[in-house]
């Protein structure tokens, strides 16, 4: 019943034209004014040469913008703090390029060194005959900080910077300092351990640059302000295991990660842990010259339960213990894992639900409550990658909200006991690993797939073990140190076509290639790459194919091919057989040694012989001892990607004020939000209404007296562009 009435309530939203809710709810008349009043931080990116112009002018004529930090390297621009009418003014600037919105980014081995062949090149000698260990490469990481007491990362640690505290020593933060953080440590081991543990490259030196403070949470002024700091130190490779829920090319961090590689370093970031829903790649991985990097499965022998013959996937949260119950267990209900839900806790397995408070919560109420172990049912779609702040004793693990349903909708019959159970996998992708495309530019991502899941790496104290694509990052970090110590003269993008072009396309259960906005190339391979003398790039985004008079479309796209060996070669390019799609190229192409050319490809996309949405596939380059597999896609009609994303809602300094943010990648015609009461789904009110939204980033504030009571709420999110309506569902707090 309640699902009913939940989505009549929509429906007749949907059905109301515009000027009828604007009546019903009308907006208070002080929004745009208390908006104008606010104190905002904003990036100002200015246009070339005119930054000192700029400068000049904000200090002479804005007397109430303060100016916070410069960019030199990665763009012409700086941050500013004011109000909201002075930035709009500013926006209008003759110098003024582009304005964004300051926002806030969070962390969002022994298998697996091995597998991606780390040891087997360190059977290999570098030109001055020196094994390859990343020795002489600088490696700088954007995170939470390091331990650099470590004993496994003390001789690695060269120096950094701490943007959080403002001072040259990137320690992790501690528990007084607020929720405590390992993430930087554990990204840091993965590249670079020597001691007990062997990272990718030992011997490279490691620079931590701290932009993410307590519970990981950090802002984009400051990790560009660390991307600065690393052009500044001349880094040869940088790791961003970061990101947030912003699917466009031209968020300020991915620009800012162009224009480092375009300065000669090669630039590593986390692909998300949003999956497996489509468009879930997050900026700064969408950046068009980042390395983008999605999360795979090494040689693992996985927990799953099985409860009545059913296997229930099992996500371990990072910071618990491995789920190894060798025995059956009851499996009880307790809510939300509040402390007065979890009486019948005690010698059993505890089933919450996410929401309400923490994970860390959850799990310390049921292990004082006597749980032999926790399953935290999702509230959406799929697994979720989540984290504890504290240790505990008893295992923590997500399981899908459809699972969860399926559990408690039989507990209500009968007693329910599940038995741990395990499966050996590897070269599969990961559950939570974020899918592309990008937005606007309909770019393949992630470019490549590294380990991810049960990665052993350094700590606070000792070793832990975590999942997540931040951990399959610093596998390609520290791939790109052994690349660069043994061909010190190779570009960003070279390195990163070695990688591409060698990776190891990877398979479903049915022996199909993933598609490509899954995996990218595949997951790489580090011997194959080192030893790899033709780049082909880059892979084929042909974007978007709209309907035709004549029925079908003609998509044109350049390949670069270069031949760094001392011998010339003669390339065929092969295309797959599909039908709606015929292919024009050269039959042959000819590249002397040392010598790099652009081909013209085209693609006559019949599209009224094809099915609406994603279409790719593989195309091979082909030459006498080698075969490179370039990954293309193309979208038929309008695609279906999220058209609003990255809500947030939050208490302004002001008591009377609330702000909320959100981005929309094509803009909205329309655009409402509405709230209702967290666990029955009766309406309350409509937060905002809005008309005619430009792209991007969308800010607006609400006063408290138009706000219900203090309370956790459902907000609703509707979003209209050219005629089509979509929703986006969140969770908003009101103090």
């Amino acid at each position: 019943m309640r699902k009913c009435f939940f989505i009549s309530i929509v429906l007749c939203f949907l059905l109301l034209p515009i000027d009828v809710y604007g009546q019903a709810f009308e907006k208070p008349p002080s929004i745009d004014n208390a908006l104008s009043q606010k104190l905002q931080k904003t990036i100002i990116v200015v246009k070339k040469g005119h930054l000192q112009e700029a400068i000049r002018n904000v200090k002479a004529h804005y007397p109430n913008v303060k100016i916070r930090n410069m960019y030199h390297h990665v763009f012409e621009g700086f941050s500013v703090e004011g109000l909201g009418i002075d930035l709009q003014a500013i926006k209008k600037e003759k110098w003024t390029e582009q304005l964004f919105g300051v926002t806030y980014y969070q962390q969002t081995m022994n298998e697996s060194v091995p597998f991606i062949g780390g040891d087997e090149v360190r059977g290999i000698f570098d030109k001055e005959n020196k094994r390859l260990t990343g020795k002489g490469v600088k490696i700088g990481i954007i995170d939470t900080g390091i331990n650099m007491l470590h004993r496994d990362l003390q001789h690695s640690y060269k120096g950094g910077y701490d943007f959080v505290d403002v001072d040259e020593y990137p320690m992790e933060t501690v528990e007084k300092q607020g929720p405590p953080t390992y993430h930087g440590t554990h990204v840091a081991g993965i590249i670079g351990a020597n001691g007990k543990m062997k990272g990718i490259a030992p011997e490279a030196d490691i620079y931590m640059y701290r932009a993410l403070g307590p519970g990981g949470m950090g802002s984009s002024e400051q990790v560009i302000l660390a991307i600065e700091k690393a052009i500044e130190e001349k880094m040869d490779v940088l790791n961003l295991s970061l990101g947030n829920e912003i699917n466009g090319p031209d968020w300020p961090t991915s620009l800012a990660v162009n224009e480092a590689v375009r300065q000669g370093v090669v630039v590593v970031a986390a692909n998300g842990n949003s999956g497996p829903d489509l468009w879930t790649v997050g900026a700064p991985a969408t950046a068009s010259e980042a390395i983008s990097v999605g999360a795979s499965a090494p040689p693992l022998k996985l927990p799953y339960l099985e409860v009545n013959r059913k296997k229930v996937a099992l996500q371990k949260l990072q910071g618990s213990p491995n789920w190894n119950l060798e025995q059956s267990y009851e499996i009880v209900a307790g809510g939300y894992g509040q402390k007065n839900e979890l009486e019948d806790a005690r010698g059993k397995v505890v089933l919450v639900k996410r929401g309400k408070i923490s994970f860390t919560e959850k799990a310390l109420n049921a292990e004082k409550a006597g749980a032999k172990g926790v399953l935290i049912s999702n509230n959406e779609r799929g697994l979720f990658a989540g984290a504890l702040q504290s240790e505990l004793k008893i295992p923590v693990a997500a399981i899908s909200h459809n699972d969860g349903e399926e559990l408690l909708s039989k507990k209500k019959d009968k007693r329910l006991y599940g038995v741990t159970q395990y499966e050996e996998i590897q070269d599969k992708i990961a559950p939570f690993s974020s899918r592309g495309p990008v937005t606007t530019t309909w770019e393949i991502k992630p470019d490549v797939l590294a380990p991810g899941m049960e990665i052993n790496s350094t700590a606070l104290k000792d070793y832990m073990s975590l999942h997540g694509t931040s951990m399959a990052a610093p596998h390609v970090a520290g791939a790109c140190a052994l690349i660069l110590q043994a061909h010190p003269r190779w570009s960003p993008n070279q390195v990163k076509a070695a990688l591409m072009n060698t990776a190891v396309s990877l398979q479903d259960d049915k022996k199909r290639n993933l598609p490509a906005y899954v995996q990218g190339s595949g997951r790489v391979d580090l011997k194959r790459a080192i030893e790899q003398t033709l780049f082909v790039t880059p892979s084929l985004s042909l974007g978007i194919v709209h309907e035709t008079k004549k029925g079908e479309t003609t998509k044109k796209a350049s390949l670069t091919v270069e031949n760094i060996s001392e011998e010339p070669k003669r390339l065929s390019l092969q295309f797959p057989k599909r039908e709606g799609i015929r292919w024009e190229a050269p039959l042959f192409i000819d590249v002397l040694p040392h010598e790099k050319k652009e081909i013209m490809v085209k693609a006559v996309i019949e599209n009224s012989r094809l099915k609406k949405g994603l279409h790719d596939g593989l195309v091979s380059v082909k030459d006498s001892t080698r075969e490179i597999h370039l990954p293309y896609l193309f979208i038929i009609g309008e695609p279906s990607y999220p058209k609003v994303m990255g809500f947030q809602f939050s208490r302004v300094k002001s008591d009377d004020l609330y702000q909320y943010e959100l981005f929309l990648p094509e803009g909205a015609d329309k655009l409402g939000i509405a709230l209702y009461e967290k666990d029955t789904l009766r309406f309350v009110q409509y937060v905002d209404v809005r008309e005619n939204i430009g792209r991007g980033r969308f800010t607006s504030v609400v006063e408290r007296s138009l706000l219900p009571v203090k309370g956790e709420y459902k907000a609703v999110i509707f979003v209209y562009k050219n005629a089509k309506q979509q929703t986006f569902e969140g969770e908003i707090t009101i103090e």
